[in-house]
């Protein structure tokens, strides 16, 4: 007789612990979505790129993506690369799932478009013909370079905050990041384009692709300073 009674009462217990699982620490609020499921542009940029590029795509320390002028010089096939692939011999790694990362090629897009509408704009350069975006594989003239970073750099980056000859920071960017930044600017940071380098004078192809080599010259193997025997 007492198990006839029994049976519902453990029966109830079971039901309500069960719906009550939902409220335990650490169960996903109903809002939430698997990773590869998630769609909105906001939460996919702010995961996975905010970190280096800046919360609203500027004042981040990897390139501004909230800059039309860079969005101008960079077309869609060059950003999709970037997220999908990463970026050699630098920080950005791959984000795409066919390639060891974690978003799916849907998500790549969204981030691309969605970068791409929040931040581009038509007519960003005015109707000027910017140098080439990509850095040419066999790079230019190191020694052409340095008289050009003396003559158009120089005087902005003079100083131990501005110095991006230093060879640590060389090592985290890379030469196509070097050479956008030097042709779009960064103007989250005071950063001219290559039309306001030097006043009256845009930047040629040619000196950039020589400046950003001569910057590539300086790398070493080990950047860095060894620690001392006592520390």
């Amino acid at each position: 007789m007492r198990r006839r009674y029994l049976l519902p009462i453990v029966c109830v217990f079971a039901v309500s612990l069960l719906s009550g699982c939902k409220n335990l620490p650490g169960y996903p609020k109903p809002a939430w979505q698997p990773p590869k499921d998630e769609t909105s542009f906001k939460v996919l940029y702010t995961q996975n790129c905010a970190s280096c590029h800046g919360e609203n795509g500027r004042n981040g320390t990897a390139i501004a993506l909230n800059n039309p002028e860079y969005l101008a010089i960079a077309n869609d096939a060059a950003l999709h690369q970037a997220v999908t692939n990463g970026v050699p011999n630098s920080l950005m790694p791959a984000f795409a799932m066919s390639a060891g990362g974690m978003l799916t090629s849907q998500q790549v897009d969204i981030i691309v478009s969605g970068i791409r509408q929040h931040w581009g704009k038509p007519n960003a350069l005015a109707g000027a013909t910017p140098p080439a975006y990509l850095q040419p594989a066999t790079g230019g003239n190191a020694q052409q370079g340095r008289q050009d970073y003396i003559q158009y750099c120089l005087s902005c980056h003079n100083s131990k905050q501005t110095n991006i000859t230093n060879t640590s920071y060389l090592a985290l960017i890379s030469d196509q990041a070097l050479r956008s930044i030097i042709i779009a600017g960064r103007p989250d940071l005071g950063q001219p384009d290559w039309r306001n380098d030097k006043p009256g004078h845009p930047l040629t192809d040619q000196e950039v692709t020589d400046i950003v080599t001569y910057l590539g010259s300086l790398r070493v193997q080990n950047p860095g300073q060894p620690y001392s025997s006592y520390e």
